[in-house]
């Protein structure tokens, strides 16, 4: 029987192409980094390993990116008083990104085996796995601001107003070492380790200016082109509003530039909540049950009394006995744009699994025992959090059916600026202007 799925490389024919193309972008200079992340490397969508997205362009990659299978996002704190440091840092990153998202390494290779009395420039776990469609995203929380009421770098006054400190939300669990930070980085890739390698480099060249606060791996099943399912069961993301029409991105999803902050049109703000999920309690859990939770049908994915995923939601819809088809309470009406004056969020978000701990309920049955230690990683880019995750999320955490099964024990918030140009860095606008 013939197949329609593109042939697999044979494992030499993989390894030397990996090779080849870690070698080449351990090789490229600045101008060849500049060239290849604008898109002008040739794309090898066959093979997810092989896949290259463009670093340098208008806005950051990883936001309306098509969604890899694997992600490592992390906050890191500020530990210098120095702006310059900052900025230095911030110029690091951004050549060290462009060449990881190209497959090479953060730094220039030496030229053979050398066996000098100093650190490697790069790990190189990676080589050979190709650059996996890897991007790069980073984020400015509310610490690089203002920190314990001090203006250390003198941008207090260059805060966006969206850029506005969470407020606790009904039954939030936050967990101080899972939350907040000054600085985020977001590498999503097709390769677990890649993902995590990017991060790692980063983080290293962070050394002496900010520390880790926190990281967090998470990962997404699915068949490529649908909406990947959650730990749940549930397909994840059906409502997103679409990455293909640009006016719904300028309207819910791409920052203007604002009086107090112009450095940011085409930037974003990013919310990312750590969610866990007690599995246990939800999987004995009745389907139909379930099913009344989210305001979908499981398997179909489409809203509760239609056929397919993608058919309209309708909020007015009622049974016989003259209630709701979709529950007053379901996550779906909740949180659907109807019901949030229009508001919407991109959501790319993943799943995490991290073992197993001991853990207490706070919803009957009130259970304590070992339990998973797995759920969501949720995160969401929008113009504007107090328009759009904000007023969704408070209506969610008091009235979503779905608390029974759901905790969220980190949280964090970040001004994501726009992408940068060759020859500049990350963030120069806030900087510069």
């Amino acid at each position: 029987m013939a197949s329609d799925q593109p042939p697999r490389p044979s494992r030499r024919g993989f390894l030397k192409a990996g090779s080849a193309a870690v070698a080449a972008g351990a090789s490229l200079g600045a101008t060849g980094v500049a060239q290849a992340a604008l898109g002008k490397t040739p794309a090898h969508n066959a093979d997810p390993q092989m896949a290259v997205e463009p670093f340098y362009g208008l806005h950051q990659g990883g936001i309306v990116t098509p969604q890899q299978s694997h992600t490592y996002i992390a906050a890191l704190d500020l530990t210098t008083d120095k702006r310059d440091d900052v900025i230095a840092l911030l110029r690091a990153w951004t050549e060290a990104a462009a060449r990881l998202t190209q497959g090479g390494t953060a730094a220039p290779l030496p030229s053979g085996d050398t066996s000098d009395n100093k650190a490697a420039p790069d790990s190189g776990d990676v080589l050979g796995l190709g650059p996996c469609g890897l991007t790069i995203t980073f984020g400015f929380g509310p610490g690089l601001f203002t920190h314990e009421g001090k203006d250390r770098y003198g941008l207090a006054s260059r805060r966006p107003a969206a850029l506005v400190d969470l407020p606790r939300f009904n039954g939030d669990q936050l967990i101080a070492q899972k939350t907040g930070g000054d600085l985020y980085i977001q590498a999503c890739a097709n390769d677990q380790q890649v993902a995590f390698h990017a991060v790692r480099q980063l983080s290293r060249l962070a050394y002496g200016v900010a520390t880790m606060r926190w990281g967090q791996s998470g990962f997404l099943s699915g068949p490529r082109g649908q909406t990947p399912r959650n730990l749940m069961g549930f397909k994840d993301g059906t409502n997103n509003p679409s990455t293909a029409k640009p006016q719904l991105m300028n309207e819910f999803v791409w920052a203007g530039a604002t009086a107090d902050a112009p450095w940011m049109e085409g930037g974003t703000y990013t919310v990312v909540r750590r969610i866990r999920i007690t599995l246990e309690h939800w999987d004995n859990t009745e389907l139909g049950f379930q099913e009344q939770v989210f305001g979908r049908h499981k398997y179909s994915g489409a809203p509760i009394g239609k056929k397919n995923e993608f058919d309209a939601v309708d909020l007015k819809e009622e049974d016989k006995d003259g209630n709701p088809v979709i529950p007053e309470n379901s996550h779906v009406r909740l949180s659907n744009q109807a019901s949030n004056n229009g508001a919407q969020i991109l959501r790319r978000s993943y799943s995490y699994n991290d073992s197993t701990n001991f853990y207490i309920e706070r919803w009957p049955p009130w259970r304590q025992e070992t339990e998973y230690d797995a759920g969501l990683i949720f995160v969401a880019h929008q113009s504007d959090p107090r328009t759009g995750f904000i007023p969704i999320n408070d209506k969610l955490a008091k009235f979503d059916m779905m608390n029974q099964f759901t905790t969220h024990v980190g949280s964090a918030v970040f001004a994501v600026p726009p992408g940068a140009k060759p020859g500049s860095y990350i963030g120069a606008g806030l900087f510069e202007t």
